[in-house]
């Protein structure tokens, strides 16, 4: 048993050594957007508020991550895909004058499990209209193949009607950030939509190079955010000597790191290359760290419970509730409608998931 225990981190280690090489150049003829520090920094707290397990307070806004710098956000549908353990809504800042859709990453206690499952991953599948381009097949089927895609759709489409054609910016973490550039892509591609933004955290590689090309042309202004030896990034792994068939960035990374001097540290937001694998970015560093995994300028981007998929919802949503048949939901109100305003305590009278 310990010598296959000895054999299987000898593999990884070959994996990481081998991911740190040469890597393929690919061609973009777009410019490199700009980054926006304020910006990125409140986008990072809609990020972690999708991770909220009470539904009555997300839905509301009226959580303890829902103040600050994203108040007054109005709130137009949270879908949760019971199936899948899948979350994410969509409403509006009006402050940022755009439509903010958010998607949940994989809840903390299975962090560890799905980490060792992308060492393993292949691309499997090609993408619609684009050909050579493959992705993974996991992510795809997380924002494409279940309640997650028809919900999105549906309520940025009442946006738009109510607000007119303002601003979309998709967001998440972790495999919430795969799936937010899904959609950020099928926006573009499936919806005709203008002004689409997308920004993810910690977000793994979920196409290979031939995708990132076709991605970073039709979506230009998106910025992946990544953090010191966060592990994540760094997989599914990249092999410099199979550059067709192994999984590649999208640009434009920005990587957060610091840096010592004397006794004093400071955290750099580096600007990196429109390679989407800068190795003087988060590829010079070796990935091996959930703790920077799950924590972006301070925030915290992780459940607030332990346990997967919990959930807590009061009786006085149910009118704002719709439920297929396999027990996934949508909660959602009209953009005309006032704040909704509930006299509740969290979990006080709720179901629990």
């Amino acid at each position: 048993m310990e010598r296959n225990t000895w054999l299987i981190l000898a593999i990884f280690t070959c994996l990481f050594v081998s991911s740190e090489g040469r890597e393929l150049k690919i061609k973009h003829t777009h410019h490199t957007p700009v980054y926006n520090h304020t910006l990125t920094t409140i986008l990072v707290h809609y990020a972690s508020a999708v991770y909220m397990s009470d539904l009555t307070e997300l839905f509301t806004w009226t959580c303890a991550r829902c103040d600050g710098v994203t108040e007054g956000f109005q709130m137009i549908e949270l879908v949760v895909d019971i199936q899948n353990c899948l979350q994410a809504f969509v409403g509006v800042a009006e402050d940022l004058n755009s439509i903010v859709i958010a998607f949940r990453g994989t809840q903390e206690n299975s962090i560890q499990n799905w980490i060792e499952d992308l060492f393993w991953k292949q691309l499997d599948l090609d993408y619609p209209g684009m050909p050579d381009a493959m992705v993974h097949r996991g992510f795809y089927y997380a924002y494409h193949n279940t309640t997650i895609r028809s919900a999105i759709l549906n309520a940025v489409k009442r946006a738009q009607e109510y607000y007119g054609d303002i601003n979309i910016i998709a967001t998440g973490h972790s495999m919430g950030g795969a799936m937010a550039a899904f959609c950020g892509l099928d926006l573009i591609v499936n919806c005709q939509a203008q002004n689409v933004q997308v920004v993810t955290f910690g977000q793994p590689r979920i196409g290979n190079a031939v995708f990132a090309t076709y991605y970073s042309k039709l979506l230009p202004n998106t910025i992946r955010v990544t953090n010191g030896h966060d592990i994540v990034p760094h997989l599914p792994p990249y092999y410099y000597y199979f550059p067709q068939k192994t999984y590649h960035h999208f640009p434009t990374e920005v990587w957060l790191h610091n840096i010592g001097l004397g006794s004093l540290i400071y955290t750099v937001e580096k600007v990196c290359d429109s390679s989407g694998e800068d190795p003087t970015c988060s590829r010079s560093v070796s990935g091996n760290s959930i703790a920077d995994h799950i924590e972006y300028f301070g925030v915290r981007l992780s459940g607030d419970a332990w346990r997967s998929c919990r959930i807590v919802m009061d009786h006085a949503l149910v009118d704002y509730r719709r439920t297929d048949g396999e027990g996934n939901f949508v909660l959602s109100r009209d953009p005309a409608t006032p704040v909704i305003k509930l006299n509740t305590q969290s979990g006080a009278g709720g179901n629990h998931v």
